[in-house]
C-alpha cells in the first residue's frame, strides 16, 4: 500500500524520539563552541550519505560511506572534550533532582544540608571585597580523590574563618584549591588539572583555568574570587556564570547540589 510508511510500531517512535535527545543533547554540549561547526558538517554528511543510498548512487554512497566509517576515529580526537562531557553528564545524572520541588516542600533536611552553601558564598563575598583570591571547588557526584590526593587533607566543617585563613595571602594554605564534600573540607592546596580551552579571555588567569580544568572533566562547581579585581565567578560544566546578586548565586549553587 502506498500509506504503508506510516504505519509506525511504538519501538519507531522511541527510536525517533531517542534519537532526537540524544542529538539535542549533543547540540547543547558544542553549542557556543567552535565545534559546532564541525557538528553542523558532520550532520550535513550523514544526510547526504542516506541521500545517496535512497537514490541507489552507489559510487558516491561507497565513497562517502567509507569516509564516515574512517572519520569516525578522527571525530574521537577532535571531540574528546565533548565526549567526556557527555558521558560524565549521562554517568553522574541525578534523576532525584527532577522531584527537588517535592523534596523542598515536604522535607527540611534538604535545606539543613546545603546551608553551608551560604556560608562560601557570603565568605567569597567578603573575600572579593579585600582582593583576596581564592578557588572553592565542591563536588556533586563524581569523586575528587585524584585531585585530593595532590593537597593536604583536611576534615573540617565548612565555617567562614577558617576559610578566610585559608586563602589568607600570607597563609601557608592560600595557594591552591580547597574541595568542600558535603559541607566539609576535606583538602586544602589542591592542584587542579588546568583547560587548554583557548576560547578563555585573556583576562581570566590561572586560578580560572584550573577551575574550568576540573569543571570539565568532573561534575563538581567551583567558585573563583578573582585577586586582580574581586569578581566572583561560578564554573560549573566548564562554563563561566557571573553573578550580581549573591543570594541568586547561592540559590543556583543550591540547585545544583540537590
Amino acid at each position: 500500500m502506498a500509506l504503508d510508511f506510516l504505519d509506525f510500531r511504538v519501538l519507531d517512535i522511541l527510536d525517533i524520539l531517542l534519537v532526537a535527545v540524544l542529538l539535542y543533547y549533543i547540540y547543547k554540549l558544542v553549542k557556543g563552541s567552535a565545534a559546532i561547526n564541525i557538528f553542523i558538517g558532520i550532520v550535513i554528511i550523514y544526510l547526504i550519505w542516506k541521500l545517496t543510498q535512497l537514490l541507489q548512487m552507489e559510487m558516491l554512497s561507497s565513497v562517502l560511506g567509507e569516509f564516515i566509517g574512517v572519520g569516525m576515529f578522527a571525530l574521537i580526537v577532535v571531540f574528546q572534550q565533548e565526549i567526556r562531557k557527555f558521558l560524565l553528564m549521562i554517568g553522574s545524572t541525578n534523576f532525584s533532582s527532577k522531584n527537588n520541588w517535592f523534596q523542598l516542600k515536604f522535607s527540611n533536611r534538604e535545606n539543613k544540608t546545603l546551608n553551608y552553601v551560604d556560608i562560601i558564598v557570603e565568605t567569597c563575598k567578603k573575600l572579593g571585597s579585600t582582593q583576596t583570591g581564592a578557588l572553592i571547588v565542591i563536588k556533586r557526584n563524581t569523586k575528587l580523590d585524584f585531585v585530593k590526593n595532590t593537597g593536604d587533607t583536611m576534615d573540617i566543617k565548612v565555617n567562614r574563618p577558617i576559610i578566610e585563613s585559608i586563602f589568607y595571602k600570607n597563609s601557608t594554605l592560600h595557594d591552591g584549591a580547597i574541595i568542600i564534600e558535603d559541607g566539609r573540607i576535606t583538602a586544602t592546596r589542591v592542584i587542579l588539572p588546568v583547560s587548554n580551552d583557548r576560547d578563555i579571555p585573556l583576562r581570566f588567569g590561572l586560578r580560572h583555568r584550573a577551575a574550568v580544568g576540573i569543571s570539565e572533566k568532573t561534575d563538581a562547581v567551583a567558585l573563583v574570587v578573582s585577586e586582580e579585581t574581586g569578581q566572583i565567578s561560578y564554573l560549573k560544566n566548564g562554563e563561566f556564570n557571573i553573578f550580581d546578586d549573591f543570594e541568586n548565586l547561592a540559590e543556583q549553587i543550591k540547585m545544583d547540589l540537590s
